[in-house]
């Protein structure tokens, strides 16, 4: 059997200056996802939680600490038993502080 996958692109050269969320993405087919982020530009500092949805209209924190992003580069994390729905949410800190970044959700089951 071969496994379908799928990347999906969220953002791309987005910039950000406060909080922030991405579009939700309905992954129900999906038994894995992985986020990547390449940060391309950063002034301050940035913090990412992963949030789960049943219906793409509530939300709440999948339940990991925050990722927290001082410097330019590609992060990643993996995701596994998440329902229907994903989304990231964002917080950009510090005097002037803004972010550029692409963000990429690649599923898998």
């Amino acid at each position: 059997m071969v496994r379908r996958s799928f990347t999906a692109v969220i953002e791309k050269n987005s910039t950000f200056t406060g909080p922030f969320e991405t579009e939700p993405y309905e992954t129900g087919w999906a038994t894995e996802a992985r986020w990547f982020l390449r940060v391309l530009a950063l002034s301050g500092r940035m913090s990412v939680v992963p949030q789960v949805s049943a219906d793409g209209l509530f939300w709440c924190d999948e339940g990991r600490a925050p990722l927290e992003i001082d410097r330019p580069g590609l992060y990643s994390f993996p995701l596994r038993d998440f329902g229907h729905w994903l989304r990231l949410r964002s917080i950009v800190m510090g005097p002037e502080a803004s972010v550029k970044l692409m963000i990429h959700l690649a599923l898998k089951e």
